[in-house]
C-alpha cells in the first residue's frame, strides 16, 4: 500500500509557485471579510446578491505564503485581491451553504452568512468576491476597495481569546496548515469531554493517508467555547438548544444534515487563534454532519460513527472532495450538469476526464468499470457518484467518500489530498 501511495504522489504534479512575494505586499496579520449572500425571488428565478457586513483584522496570518495568486481548486466561490494597478495579489476559493440552498429553488427571500480570510495588505487593494452556479456562471459578485489604514476595520483577537489547547503542533502557524476544532453544545462542566473528542478527531484523521504520512504539515488546536445548553438542536424532535454557534440538524429538511448559519459568531470564537480550516464538534449522539469546502466541518461527536464521519466531512471541507455515493432513484440527478466538468477532483462527467485521475491508470490497462475489476485495479471509472446514479463517475468502487464502513480514501482521493497539502505547505 505504501508503494502505491508514493507512486500516486509522483503522478500528481505540484502547481508552480506564483511570483507574488508575501512580504512585499502583505503583513503578518489577517483581514477577515464577513459577507451576506442573499437570494431574492425574481419571477421564476432567483436574484442573488452579495454584500459586505463587516471587515476586521486578526493578529496574525496562518495561511499560505507562496502560490498566492493561484487556486488549487475552483470551488463555487472565489476571493480575488488585486492592487490598485490591477495586479493579482491573492486568490482563494470556497463553497457555501447558499449554493446548496439555490438548488432547492425555493421561492422565498433568504440570507446566508460567510466569512473569508486573506492576508492583511500593506497598501490599499481591491477585493472581488464571486459566486458561481453549477454551470460555472457568475450569479453574484461584490467588488470593493479596502484601505488598510481605515480606522473602522475592527481589531479582533487581541483580548478575550477563547480558551484553547493544541492537540497536535508540528510547526509554526506560518509553515503549517492550521486547523481549529471548535466546541459546540458543550457546557463548561463538559469541556473535558470536548478535549477528549478533539483528540479522537485528530487521531482519526491521522489514521488515514495522506494525512498520516504528512502529519508534520498540520497543527490542530482545540477551542473550548462553552454553550449554555448541553447538546445541539434537533428540529424533528422539537428540541432547540442555546449553543455556541446555534447548529442544528434537518438542514434543508434532511434529518442527518448538521450545519450552522452563524458563521460570524463561529469565526469570532476563533479570533486570536491561528486558523485556516475549521472542524466543529457537536455534543450529540444523533447521527449526522456536514462539510463545506474552505468553510467548516460539523460532526456529531458522540455517535458511534464519529470517527469515519469526521474524516469524511474533513474530506469535503479541507480537500474539496465530492460525495461518491449516489441514489438509484436519481433524486438529486440535477446537482451536477452532465455537460459540465465538476470542479471537485474525485468525480467526473467525462467532459474533461484527462484532467482528473486518468493519469493514475497505467497505460495499456483496461479501464475498470465494475466492482469485479476493483479487486485487480485500484483506480478506474465507476458510474454513480455525486448523488447521481447515471452520468457521474467516481475513481474507485469504494472509498471513504462513499461509504462510512470503508477504511481508507481511494487512491485518487489520496493523491488529490496530497497535492493540496503540498500546495499549501511546499516552498
Amino acid at each position: 500500500m505504501k508503494r502505491i501511495f508514493i507512486s500516486l504522489m509522483a503522478a500528481m504534479a505540484i502547481l508552480p509557485s506564483a511570483a507574488v512575494d508575501f512580504d512585499s505586499v502583505f503583513v503578518d496579520r489577517t483581514l477577515r471579510v464577513d459577507c451576506i449572500f442573499t437570494g431574492l425571488p425574481a419571477g421564476d428565478a432567483m436574484r442573488c446578491e452579495t454584500s459586505v457586513a463587516a471587515i476586521s483584522s486578526l493578529p496574525e496570518w496562518a495561511g499560505r505564503r507562496q502560490r498566492l495568486d493561484s487556486l488549487p481548486l475552483a470551488g463555487n466561490g472565489r476571493l480575488t485581491v488585486t492592487s490598485l494597478s490591477g495586479d493579482t495579489l491573492y486568490r482563494a476559493s470556497f463553497s457555501s451553504l447558499f449554493n446548496e440552498w439555490l438548488a432547492l429553488n425555493e421561492q422565498r427571500p433568504v440570507s446566508f452568512e460567510h466569512s473569508v480570510l486573506m492576508p492583511f495588505p500593506k497598501d490599499s487593494v481591491n477585493v472581488d468576491i464571486e459566486l458561481n452556479d453549477p454551470r460555472r456562471r457568475v450569479i453574484s459578485r461584490c467588488r470593493f476597495a479596502v484601505d488598510p489604514a481605515d480606522e473602522l476595520i475592527a481589531a479582533k483577537g487581541r483580548s478575550h481569546v477563547t480558551p484553547h489547547r493544541y492537540i497536535h503542533r508540528a510547526a509554526d502557524p506560518s509553515e503549517a496548515i492550521d486547523v481549529a476544532i471548535l466546541a459546540e453544545g458543550y457546557t463548561v462542566e463538559e469541556m473535558d469531554s470536548f478535549y477528549r473528542h478533539a483528540e479522537v478527531a485528530v487521531e482519526s484523521i491521522f489514521s488515514h493517508e495522506p494525512f498520516k504520512s504528512m502529519k508534520d504539515r498540520f497543527n490542530f488546536v482545540a477551542v473550548g467555547a462553552p454553550s449554555l445548553d448541553s447538546g445541539v438542536s434537533v428540529p424533528r424532535l422539537g428540541d432547540w438548544k442555546s449553543t455556541a454557534v446555534s447548529s442544528h440538524f434537518s438542514t434543508f429538511h434532511s434529518d442527518r444534515y448538521l450545519t450552522t448559519g452563524n458563521l460570524f459568531a463561529m469565526n469570532d470564537l476563533l479570533a486570536g487563534i491561528p486558523y485556516e480550516h475549521i472542524i466543529v464538534l457537536a455534543n450529540t449522539d444523533e447521527y449526522g454532519g456536514g462539510g463545506i469546502y474552505n468553510s467548516y466541518t460539523l460532526t456529531a461527536a458522540r455517535h458511534k460513527l464519529f470517527r469515519p464521519v469526521v474524516v469524511h466531512e474533513f474530506g469535503h471541507s479541507f480537500g474539496g472532495l465530492a460525495d461518491e455515493y449516489f441514489y438509484e432513484q436519481d433524486v438529486m440527478s440535477d446537482t451536477y450538469p452532465l455537460d459540465v466538468e465538476p470542479w471537485e477532483p474525485n468525480i467526473t462527467t467525462l467532459v474533461d476526464f484527462p484532467a482528473k485521475w486518468k493519469a493514475l491508470i497505467p497505460d495499456g490497462t483496461p479501464l475498470p468499470t465494475s466492482p469485479s475489476d476493483a479487486v485487480k485495479y485500484p483506480v478506474g471509472l465507476y458510474e454513480g457518484g455525486g448523488y447521481s446514479f447515471k452520468g457521474v463517475y467516481r475513481p474507485a468502487d469504494e472509498c471513504r467518500m462513499r461509504n462510512n464502513t470503508y477504511p481508507v480514501f481511494c487512491p485518487a482521493c489520496r493523491a488529490s489530498l496530497a497535492t493540496l497539502i503540498n500546495f499549501y505547505t511546499r516552498p
